[in-house]
């Protein structure tokens, strides 16, 4: 079984956490961790921006990706939705097989 962290920056608390419980509910996702007001400064339309997001970090299954970015999609305000994965390469057994038996 393979595992992941998925980021996703969005721009407010009741976005962020919409979409958290939605991928929890739905068992897409074990646990999401919401960082508050971090500043994020990217160029958009040629131009530098700097906004303040929420930052959502997503432990999941790997398999499950497509699921989770699915339903990011489905309720991110953003035109072009932050959505990145990292292997989980090692971890404890017991908190991988915690988010084993929290997804589907």
């Amino acid at each position: 079984m393979k595992y992941i962290i998925i980021l996703s920056n969005t721009n407010s608390i009741e976005n962020a956490k919409l979409i958290a419980n939605t991928l929890v509910k739905d068992k897409l996702a074990a646990c999401v961790n919401i960082i508050p007001q971090i500043k994020s400064v990217y160029s958009w339309n040629n131009e530098i921006t700097e906004d303040d997001e929420y930052l959502m970090i997503i432990k999941t299954k790997k398999e499950l990706f497509e699921n989770v970015k699915n339903k990011i999609v489905e309720f991110h305000p953003y035109e072009v939705p932050e959505i990145i994965s990292f292997d989980i390469t090692n971890g404890g057994k017991n908190y991988l097989d915690w988010i084993n038996n929290n997804t589907i």
